[in-house]
């Protein structure tokens, strides 16, 4: 079927909005109507050529719900009609990680930015109408209006479930969220450092007060971002990381945080040593933030890390396990607890996906949304 969606054609570039055609499922695929899509920094990555995809033109997007339309020939547990979150990591259930409770490292996940199957790398379900294959971002393509995933992609949710506001869900609230329960291990009474409170920031200050902590220490140069982050819980918010290592100190008797969890914008090994430096002994650094594929180091003082015992940690999706975790918080949203409505700052059309992220690098944005 024809539709539409934006593409990057080459990195560095901009999202262009061109026509597709859309493949109908195969066995194991649906195929999506989408609601909406959150803008997030990853695909911006993507444009910038951070985040370098296997094949152009790619259409972009990761974090998204959406409605069945069709079904693939013998596929069980759908409908036409079911909504459904899209998790930017496949869950195949079958490998060791996610047999083992570690849905966010599925092996399926080696293959997210090839763009085609996981398991070929020559068959694609999107293109352009003279018949070029466009790679799907992450399997799924989020910046379409409809698309066509695996199942392994999308978790059914109920029919009830508001999809404009809990497409978060898909990435920035899991991710966020989990970098400080599940990566952090963040307890009752401790003390976190949050850089950055952006998209993943702001769900990471969620995450942190759910979990207890009695401090929730912000830094975000960007005053709005502070005050957003002080109405989702956070107790302190301040411009510099100097002030905020600062304010940890002071409240664990010159030890510093327990946990800093990096989710900046674009991040470097400078800010992982800023956070490192703002942790105490046995403390955790959880990196969740994206930067350049290329770049490599961390500047470290080696002695502190042994002698200290501090951990660096990964993060992806927030070591969540998205069939579990999405409609975990999506119940803690409808109950009150999570709050999704306030981080969604401007809704957008798809044509005027590129002034969302011009808002989004000006600090406009919490979350932009784009509505289909």
């Amino acid at each position: 079927m024809k539709s539409r969606g934006a593409i990057i054609r080459q990195a560095p570039g901009k999202f262009e909005i061109a026509d597709l055609l859309v493949d109908e499922p195969r066995q194991n695929e649906l195929r999506v109507k989408m609601v909406a899509s959150g803008l997030c920094h990853s695909d911006d990555h993507m444009t910038t050529g951070d985040l370098p995809v296997a094949v152009y033109p790619v259409c972009g997007g990761h974090e998204g719900g959406g409605i069945v339309e069709a079904v693939g020939p013998n596929t069980t547990g759908y409908e036409v009609g079911d909504k459904v979150i899209f998790s930017f990591l496949p869950a195949c259930g079958k490998c060791r990680w996610c047999s083992t409770g570690h849905q966010n490292l599925c092996d399926l996940g080696a293959n997210a930015l090839l763009g085609a199957r996981w398991d070929d790398p020559t068959s694609f379900r999107l293109q352009l109408e003279d018949g070029t294959p466009v790679g799907q971002a992450l399997g799924i393509s989020t910046f379409a209006e409809h698309t066509t995933v695996a199942v392994d992609s999308a978790i059914k949710v109920p029919a009830d479930t508001p999809l404009e506001k809990a497409c978060l869900l898909g990435c920035a609230a899991g991710t966020g969220w989990g970098s400080a329960v599940y990566t952090g291990g963040v307890q009752a009474g401790d003390t976190v450092l949050i850089l950055g409170s952006g998209g993943i920031g702001s769900n990471a200050v969620q995450g942190a007060v759910h979990a207890g902590a009695a401090r929730v220490i912000v830094v975000d140069p960007v005053a709005f971002k502070r005050d957003v982050a002080l109405s989702l819980g956070a107790t302190h918010a301040v411009e510099t990381v100097e002030e905020g290592t600062a304010l940890a100190q002071s409240f664990t008797n010159g030890q510093g945080a327990d946990v800093a969890i990096v989710t900046t914008g674009v991040i470097t090994g400078p800010h992982i040593a800023q956070a490192f430096a703002g942790v105490r002994k046995q403390g955790t650094v959880v990196v969740t933030a994206l930067g350049n594929a290329t770049e490599v180091g961390i500047p470290v003082p080696l002695l502190e890390l042994v002698l200290f015992e501090k951990k660096i940690k990964g993060s992806l999706f927030g070591s969540s396990n998205p069939r579990a975790d999405i409609p975990k918080l999506l119940e803690l949203y409808q109950a009150g607890v999570l709050k999704l409505d306030e981080l969604i700052t401007t809704e957008y059309a798809l044509d005027d996906i590129n002034q969302g992220y011009e808002d989004m690098h000006a600090g406009r944005n919490i979350r932009g949304v784009i509505r289909f």
